[in-house]
C-alpha cells in the first residue's frame, strides 16, 4: 500500500512539477492516512466509502480545524483518481464523497504602521545579518514575492540598475518584478557591506546567506521574521505569507488592476487573486497612503 503512495508522489514531483512544500503536504497527510487504512483493510482494493467516512470521523474526533479535514480528504481523493487512472483500482471509492463544508477564510495583512514598525527593526544595528534582514525584509513587501521565491533567488537575479528582480514561482513559471526605489539602497548595502561578510565559499550563489555562508532557508528566514515581529511589539498573527498579503491588498486599495496584481503574485488564476478585493472591504483600516512599491 505504500508502494502505490510513493508512486503517487513521484508522480506529483515528475509529471505534474509540484512544488517541494506541495509534495511534503500530501506526503504528510497520506501517510496519516496510510495508517487508518492498515488497520481497517487488506490493500486499497478494499477501501469503501463507509472506510472513508470513518476516516473523516476520526480526523473530526482528533478536532482538526475544518479546512485542514478538508486538505486532508482533498489528498485522499487525488490519490484514489491517479490510481484509477493508472489503473490501480476499478471503482474510486471517493466519487461520491462529499468534501467537508470549510468557511472561507479572509487572509490576515498588516496595517501600514505595523508594516513600518516592522520594517523599522533591523535599522537598529548595521551588522551584516541586520543589513541581510533589512534587505529581504523591504524586497518581500516590495515586491509580493513568496518566502519560498525570495531564499531561492540568487546575486544573479538582481538587476538593482534596471530596478527588478527574477524570480521562480510554482512550476518554475518565471517572472520579473519591479523593486521599489526604497528598497533598492537596501538592497545594495546589504550586497556591499552584509553579504561579503556572511560569504564563506565565493562559489555559493544563493542572495541571502546565513551565519553559516549558506543559502538561508525558508525556515531559517521565517524564524528571523518571527523576531522582529516581537521586537516590534506587534500584537498580530505574522505568518510567512503576511507580507505578500499585505502588498497585495495595499495595491489592490490603491486603484491597482486586478490582472496587473495577479501578474505580479505569480497566480495561475484571477480567483485566486481576487480575494484581496475582499480583505480591503473587510480591512478599512488597511489602507496605506502610498503604494507598497
Amino acid at each position: 500500500m505504500r508502494r502505490q503512495i510513493d508512486g503517487f508522489l513521484h508522480y506529483l514531483e515528475t509529471e505534474k512539477d509540484c512544488s517541494d512544500n506541495t509534495i511534503s503536504a500530501y506526503q504528510n497527510d497520506l501517510t496519516q492516512f496510510l495508517e487508518f487504512a492498515q488497520g481497517t483493510v487488506s490493500s486499497w482494493q478494499d477501501m469503501d466509502k463507509a472506510n472513508l467516512v470513518a476516516y473523516i470521523q476520526l480526523l473530526r474526533k482528533k478536532q482538526y480545524a475544518s479546512s485542514t479535514v478538508a486538505r486532508k480528504v482533498a489528498a485522499v481523493k487525488s490519490f484514489f483518481h491517479f490510481m484509477l487512472d493508472q489503473k490501480l483500482l476499478e471503482d474510486d471509492p471517493t466519487a461520491t464523497l462529499d468534501s467537508p463544508k470549510v468557511k472561507k477564510r479572509l487572509p490576515k495583512i498588516l496595517s501600514p504602521d505595523d508594516i513600518e514598525a516592522l520594517l523599522a527593526q533591523p535599522n537598529n544595528s548595521h551588522d551584516p545579518k541586520s543589513l541581510r534582514d533589512k534587505a529581504f525584509l523591504e524586497l518581500l513587501y516590495a515586491s509580493g514575492m513568496r518566502v519560498s521565491e525570495l531564499v531561492s533567488l540568487d546575486v544573479s537575479d538582481l538587476d538593482l540598475g534596471q530596478s527588478e528582480v527574477h524570480c521562480r514561482g510554482k512550476a518554475n513559471r518565471q517572472r520579473t518584478l519591479p523593486i521599489s526605489e526604497r528598497a533598492i539602497p537596501h538592497l545594495q548595502s546589504y550586497l556591499e557591506r552584509g553579504r561579503p561578510s556572511l560569504l564563506k565559499n565565493p562559489d555559493v550563489p544563493a542572495l541571502f546567506l546565513n551565519h553559516r555562508g549558506k543559502r538561508l532557508t525558508r525556515q531559517g528566514l521565517w524564524l528571523i521574521i518571527k523576531g522582529h515581529v516581537e521586537a516590534a511589539g506587534l500584537d498580530v498573527a505574522v505568518t510567512p505569507h503576511t507580507l505578500r498579503h499585505s502588498f497585495a491588498t495595499h495595491l489592490i486599495t490603491r486603484g491597482a488592476e486586478l490582472r496587473d496584481v495577479q501578474r505580479l503574485l505569480g497566480h495561475a488564476n484571477i480567483s485566486t487573486t481576487q480575494i484581496y478585493t475582499e480583505v480591503r472591504q473587510e480591512s478599512p483600516s488597511s489602507t496605506p497612503e502610498g503604494t507598497p512599491g
